[in-house]
């Protein structure tokens, strides 16, 4: 196994109150696996894996992680997280470990290849490329560590649909071609379907359904994955047909309801889904 997670917790004190906003959290992502982390934004995806990498300042984190592989991470904003004012070859060149200059640039241009820009791409600046050679410009960066899990951060926020199934694609192809395992974090379960073998479904800081994709989106027992699914827009649906949702939003880290997180929005709640005694969903049980 390339990372367990076990237990995982992390905290945050400010302004007198605890923030707890991942608890309870376990998953495994094996070697060269296809893993997938779902749910609504303030779930605890992202903050999840910033743990794996320890790129979590001034919290409290309690549980276990096993296994330190190299981690790399494609982020869902790369006008954000990449310079504005270096060119895209020295950026790539900056995560590169070791070597002589002519072999970083060598290596540079093969990275630049490898992710399908043409080679002057690397003496531009950020602001010349469009969304989509962003975000490859990003996975050439994470490239350049030799990573042997690459956490992928909702990376295609932002883009049209013809990009986003580009970069998956080759974020896939990658992936395959470096027997290098892949963390998906994404609220788009199509998304999971097409590039992902096993997910975990996180609301308010917890996973509550797992298994194998197909299983899973074939048979949800738990209210949220099911209102996840349902809010999948289909293209044999009725053009008049009302988007599915589900109401309410997640609520903050400092206030999770008692009982099951979700309860105050589940249409299937019953009274012991608030009750302090609450463990786990019965419809998810074994």
């Amino acid at each position: 196994m390339l990372v367990e997670v076990e237990d995982l917790r992390i905290e945050f004190a400010f302004d007198g109150r605890v923030s707890v906003p991942v608890r309870k959290v376990g998953f495994r992502v094996p070697e060269n696996g296809r893993v997938a982390l779902v749910g609504e934004s303030g779930c605890g995806k992202s903050l999840t894996a910033l743990a794996l990498g320890g790129l979590v300042d001034r919290a409290r984190i309690t549980g276990e992680i096993r296994g330190r592989p190299r981690i790399a991470y494609v982020f869902q904003n790369p006008m954000q997280s990449l310079d504005p004012v270096m060119k895209v070859g020295a950026q790539i060149e900056e995560g590169m470990r070791a070597g002589s200059r002519p072999d970083r640039l060598r290596r540079v241009a093969e990275l630049i290849e490898a992710v399908g820009l043409p080679p002057e791409s690397a003496k531009k600046h950020p602001c010349e490329l469009s969304g989509g050679q962003q975000q490859r410009v990003m996975i050439a960066s994470a490239l350049a560590q030799d990573p042997e899990l690459l956490v992928a951060d909702e990376p295609t926020t932002a883009l049209d649909v013809t990009t986003q199934k580009e970069v998956l694609d080759l974020i896939a192809r990658i992936a395959d071609e470096r027997k290098m395992a892949v963390l998906l974090i994404t609220h788009n379960l199509g998304l999971v379907s097409a590039y992902s073998r096993e997910v975990y479904v996180m609301y308010a800081g917890e996973v509550v359904e797992s298994g194998a994709v197909a299983e899973v989106l074939a048979h949800p027992r738990h209210p949220y994955t099911q209102g996840l699914l349902a809010a999948v827009p289909r293209l044999d649906a009725p053009r008049d047909a009302p988007l599915a949702d589900i109401p309410g939003t997640v609520p903050p880290p400092w206030d999770w309801p008692k009982g099951c997180a979700f309860h105050p929005r589940c249409p299937k709640a019953v009274a012991a889904c608030s009750a302090d005694s609450f463990v786990r969903c019965p419809l998810v049980q074994p």
